[in-house]
């Protein structure tokens, strides 16, 4: 009986280490695959930044365009905002069944709310654009750091990324309640995309946080960004959900994005911020810096480039619009370039501190005249410019020095190596080290931080010797299955209590035993979900694969060892991923230890092609670029009606001209728009711009 114990035991030992094998590679998989489309956001919109920096318009329609190709909401100023927002001139038609909004609001209207939302109904957009105004009215009269103390109420709540799965929210309230004056939350940013129901998730958090401004709080991630929402999702969901409304309510959403604070600071001894830190970090600065320039993160490099070159030519004492009087005359509407006043002593650094930024405004302000962008004017004095101006003999930062200092805390990651280095894996922030962490936490006196930006299997895990905190709220957040969501709680002690859980219907349904094998079948069902993903990114590469496999294949014998399969498929693919490991799920097995690299990518195909009833060559390039058509789609279609209109395919297709050198009259460009209006509506839709992409690659 002892050596069947023995025996029982270790083969269930090894049943759930294999078990747990298989997890984490699927997690690796899932993981590598979504940083891998983040890197291809950041290139692409790198890409139009390029464009847009070394091209020229010709005209003022022309420069209007390009000044406002990847701009939403803060080419407007307050009163413009407003009436283009108009909400009071909706009419809520008798027919409608949703909830009524009235302000200020009351908690029986989150309530209404929330049992709205779970009989799926929605709320109308006269009371969306209402509460959007609202939210940021009140946003405005917040600082970058929220400070919260845990006197004023029993447990401080902290939630993760909830990537607009409102099932997590509705679990998260009915376990821990709703926000009350005894219940303070904090979410930590990343509200929406990826998720279909993003646009409930800050409705009910905008409403719980005008209801309860002292005990909800709300932290900006790296996905509130109009940028990342180009690709990701809430963007095509608003339009698709409200043709007539829904630009006007994404236009509002992007500019309340920019007003949402940066962090948030429990009792001076806990930091919340989405991302993470870097050696630069410096909340000092975070605290000053006026937050609504950046509506979306990527874009502020560029910005920066072009006001340092402004900065540097006119303390060189270079005027180049006066110094070429022709110029003057062939463009007599531009705005004349102002010419700094004599430069004070250095010596007298106050003084010297304050002709910069004078002269630096100056500029700012003609070069904003120049490309036809008004600045955002507030009508009331809101708390960062409050700071500002209370502060003016303090230190004098550059563009670049406060962006970086946003996309750091919005998207760096945590390593266990020491140092900080670029975060390549994803584009943006950086990677972070135990010794980073533990000058910031003695800096400022802090005993930890609390981060989520990462999904993480269990919902949250510490790293740095117990110093950094990753929580993360979204549950199933690759597939059904795939990992927990959590929530932690911090009372007056500061000790993190972690709750956490899993929005899936059916298993709550199930008995211990049925949980079991339930939770088997979840496994096998995750893992099948990551590799089918993982095929069509091999797929989606096959003419770079065959070229790497050939390199390999000296004599030209169609086969390779697996050895130098594992290596060049990481060498075209750049996953970082355990390729030998993985090999038993993507390559049949073989006698000799040789693969027939034809067959193996023939098989690929044939795979994809039973879904897709296209040739295998155009099917590949497409899977290896629909995301990004998708998002040059979006960037294109300004307006974001779901089409692109004439008038925006000819002023872009003047950008990429440009850049190619080709050179196309007004009639080729309208001749060229015209083939691919295949159902002649007067616009091109997503199809048709696919479409193009086909017949162009069948005529190649």
């Amino acid at each position: 009986a002892f050596k069947a114990a023995v025996l029982i035991q270790r083969w269930y030992r090894r049943y759930v280490a294999r078990l747990e094998m298989r997890r984490r590679c699927t997690w690796r998989i899932f993981q590598s695959i979504e940083y891998s489309c983040e890197q291809d956001q950041i290139k692409l919109h790198n890409f139009f930044s390029y464009l847009m920096d070394h091209f020229t318009p010709s005209s003022s329609k022309e420069r209007d365009f390009i000044s406002r190709m990847f701009i939403t909401g803060e080419s407007f100023k307050e009163a413009e905002l407003e009436k283009y927002c108009d909400y009071e001139s909706m009419e809520v038609p008798d027919s409608y069944t949703g909830p009524h909004l009235s302000f200020p609001l009351l908690p029986d209207h989150a309530t209404a709310l929330l049992e709205a939302f779970k009989q799926k109904q929605q709320l109308h957009a006269r009371y969306v654009l209402n509460l959007l105004s609202e939210t940021r009215k009140h946003l405005k009269q917040l600082p970058n750091i929220s400070h919260v103390s845990t006197c004023y109420s029993e447990e401080i709540t902290v939630c993760g990324d909830l990537h607009g799965q409102l099932d997590d929210l509705f679990l998260i309230f009915y376990k821990n309640g709703l926000p009350s004056p005894s219940k303070s939350y904090v979410f930590n940013g990343d509200f929406v995309d990826r998720g279909k129901q993003s646009l409930e998730i800050l409705i009910l958090l905008f409403t719980f946080l005008l209801i309860y401004p002292k005990e909800v709080h709300l932290n900006r991630g790296n996905h509130e960004d109009h940028m990342v929402n180009l690709r990701y999702g809430l963007c095509v969901g608003l339009v698709t959900m409200s043709r007539v409304h829904g630009k006007k309510i994404l236009k509002m959403i992007h500019n309340v994005f920019c007003w949402l604070p940066l962090a948030t600071l429990i009792d001076q001894k806990v930091l919340i911020i989405h991302g993470g830190i870097s050696d630069t970090t410096d909340l000092d600065m975070l605290e000053k810096i006026k937050r609504n320039k950046f509506i979306s993160v990527l874009r502020g490099k560029k910005r920066k480039e072009s006001n340092t070159n402004v900065e540097i030519q006119e303390i060189n004492g270079e005027n180049k619009v006066e110094a070429d009087p022709a110029a003057n005359e062939a463009e007599p509407s531009l705005p004349l370039q102002p010419r700094p006043s004599q430069a004070p002593s250095i010596a007298n650094k106050l003084e010297f501190s304050r002709w910069v930024r004078q002269t630096v405004q100056e500029q700012i302000e003609w070069c904003r005249r120049l490309v036809d962008i008004s600045e955002s004017e507030e009508d009331e004095p809101t708390y960062s410019s409050m700071v500002s101006l209370t502060d003016l003999d303090g230190p004098c930062w550059t563009r670049e020095e406060e962006w970086k200092q946003i996309l750091d805390i919005l998207w760096s990651d945590p390593m266990p190596q020491e140092g900080c280095t670029v975060n390549t894996v994803r584009g943006g922030g950086c990677y972070f080290g135990p010794d980073v962490t533990g000058k910031i936490l003695e800096k400022y006196n802090l005993q930890f931080l609390i981060r989520s930006h990462e999904c993480k299997q269990e919902g949250y895990e510490f790293c740095h010797n117990r110093k950094v905190l990753t929580i993360f709220s979204a549950s199933n957040y690759y597939e059904i299955g795939s990992n927990r969501g959590a929530y932690v709680k911090l009372g007056p002690d500061l000790v993190p209590h972690f709750v956490q859980y899993q929005a899936n219907k059916t298993a709550h349904t199930l008995t211990m035993t049925q949980r079991q094998g339930f939770t088997v079948a979840l496994i096998s069902r995750v893992e099948e979900s990551a590799f089918r993903a993982l095929r069509e990114k091999l797929f989606a590469h096959t003419s770079a694969l065959i070229s790497t496999f050939k390199a390999y294949d000296k004599d030209n014998t169609g086969r390779i060892t697996l050895s130098n399969w594992a290596t060049a498929v990481e060498s075209v693919l750049h996953l970082g991923l355990p390729w030998r490991m993985l090999r038993p799920q993507l390559v049949r097995s073989t006698a000799d230890g040789m693969l027939e690299y034809k067959s193996w990518l023939d098989d690929l195909a044939m795979e994809q092609r039973s879904q897709e009833h296209i040739q295998s060559s155009l099917l590949e390039v497409i899977y290896r670029n629909r995301s990004n058509l998708e998002t040059i789609f979006r960037i294109i279609d300004r307006d974001h009606s779901g089409l692109i209109s004439f008038e925006e395919f000819h002023q872009t297709w003047k950008l990429f001209s440009s850049h190619m050198n080709i050179e196309l009259t007004d009639d080729g460009i309208n001749d060229l728009v015209r083939s691919i209006d295949f159902n002649k509506d007067g616009n091109i839709d997503f199809n048709e711009f696919l479409e193009a992409f086909r017949l162009v690659k069948q005529s190649q």
